[in-house]
């Protein structure tokens, strides 16, 4: 099978899903490329990965990205698997989540970690595409009856 004929075995609306996988790698770069400006900001050098106070604020920027890198897997693999039944809504739900990094990362970089949590909306992005990911798996175990 040719790489056009696959493309088009896809549902339609899925190309709404590849940009939003796409948007998870931009809303990274740009949190990336927030901590090498804080590491220059702060003389935080390589390879320290934290700055020596507990509390500084550079910390509070690493791990705003170093959290994100952790579940972005995750949110990759529900957005591609949900999206494969239900494209517009796992990408609507993608883009919530995006928006919701966005906003914890922000709130994160005050140096008040409790500011991080304003971004909690991302989770019903997230519990949208574990649904839209069960919902498949029963679909193909024929768990559920489908028409």
């Amino acid at each position: 099978m040719t790489l056009s004929k696959f493309a088009d075995t896809l549902p339609e609306g899925f190309g709404y899903v590849l940009l939003t996988g796409v948007g998870s790698l931009f809303v990274n770069m740009w949190m990336a490329i927030n901590v090498g400006k804080a590491r220059k900001q702060y003389e935080v050098k390589y390879p320290q990965l934290y700055h020596s106070e507990p509390m500084h604020k550079f910390n509070c920027i690493q791990r705003a990205h170093q959290n994100s890198l952790e579940n972005q897997s995750g949110f990759l693999l529900l957005l591609f698997t949900s999206g494969l039944q239900y494209p517009k809504i796992s990408a609507a739900a993608g883009a919530v989540y995006l928006a919701g990094r966005i906003v914890y990362a922000l709130g994160y970089y005050t140096g008040d970690p409790e500011k991080r949590r304003y971004g909690a909306f991302h989770h019903i992005g997230e519990i949208v595409l574990l649904g839209g990911t069960i919902s498949l798996a029963f679909r193909v175990l024929k768990w559920w009856p489908y028409h």
